[in-house]
């Protein structure tokens, strides 16, 4: 299968705003630390047209920061990213392409209160000639049909939503924009468990209607199982395996993936205890000051020497996977 999206030697890093008291040093002349975050570090891989890609990793992991670079929302610091095989930014560093869009977690905090939602809908199409504003209702109708809600929401307001509709709105405003790939940025992490369901259910047929790729980044990896067709796992700005979902399920290769399958709470029937988990033990390190080598090596029960001093390269470990540890485990 084709790549849409290409993902090649990706990094982000931020500096982060100095605070009252380094704004107060540095007026009196004094020497300032230069503090950077290295949210994304060094990633590469490609999205195939048609697939659903999901992205898990903790909290902090840089899941959402590589999600907007992907979307053409922050420019990397460093790598490109490539739709189709052409650059998605221009040399001014702005997006060149309507051809993938954005939803994001919050849909209450990405939808302007203050805009009803046709037109919210109709905003980017217009701009981008996809429509007029003479036949802006029609064309926003046409899209809250797509996902469910009758043409009289265009009338509505955010808040007059409930947070599953809402997400509905966020979606169909980026249907609207005709896009190749949809990069979904935790899109049911804020919902009912019942309502989760529903949205997943609706990117999922969505996908089969209009032949959509995408990104779909959660934490959760029940919900990732079940929309993937492959996953990545990302810790601490970098990914450590990429594979087919079922296959990195069944047998995953990296300790930091089997750490988190093994942290997902089982119910047991043969014991006395009734749910069985294992969390994760210690923390996410700093993405301000990221440990050398493999960055998992200190909440790694198998970390060797090699593993503390030299960044591992993603490999091949069977069955379509890439790994990068330098001690995969038996798969």
């Amino acid at each position: 299968m084709n790549a849409l999206v290409e993902i090649r030697n990706v990094s982000k890093r931020f500096v982060p705003r100095l605070s009252l008291g380094e704004r107060i040093a540095a007026r009196l002349g004094q020497p300032i630390e230069t503090r950077t975050v290295h949210a994304v570090d060094g990633v590469s891989f490609a999205i195939r047209k048609g697939e659903v890609l999901g992205l898990v990793g903790e909290s902090g992991c840089g899941k959402s920061t590589l999600g907007r670079v992907i979307a053409g929302i922050h420019p990397p610091s460093a790598g490109f990213v490539t739709l189709d095989g052409a650059p998605l930014l221009g040399p001014d560093g702005r997006k060149r392409t309507r051809r993938v869009q954005m939803v994001f977690q919050d849909p209450f905090a990405s939808l302007d209160p203050r805009i009803r939602i046709g037109e919210t809908i109709s905003e980017g199409p217009i701009a981008h000639g996809l429509t007029t504003k003479a036949e802006a209702r029609a064309y926003a109708a046409q899209w809250l049909a797509a996902v469910g809600l009758p043409a009289d929401a265009a009338d509505r307001f955010p808040h007059q939503f409930s947070g599953g509709q809402r997400q509905r709105v966020a979606i169909a405003r980026a249907l609207a924009m005709k896009p190749d790939m949809l990069v979904c940025d935790e899109p049911v992490a804020s919902l009912d468990v019942s309502i989760q369901a529903q949205i997943v259910n609706l990117l999922l047929k969505l996908r089969r209607e209009f032949g959509l790729t995408m990104l779909f980044i959660s934490h959760d990896l029940g919900i990732v199982r079940h929309i993937s067709d492959r996953i990545a796992i990302m810790y601490l700005g970098r990914i450590v395996e990429l594979g087919p979902t079922e296959a990195v399920y069944a047998a995953p290769a990296h300790p930091y993936t089997r750490a988190l399958l093994d942290s997902i709470p089982k119910l047991v029937t043969d014991s006395e205890t009734l749910v069985s988990f294992k969390p994760i033990t210690g923390e996410l390190p700093s993405p301000l000051s990221p440990p050398p080598g493999c960055h998992f090596h200190l909440r790694c029960p198998f970390a060797r020497s090699e593993c503390r001093e030299i960044v591992p390269i993603r490999r091949e470990a069977g069955a379509g996977r890439d790994v990068a540890c330098h001690f995969p485990l038996e798969t």
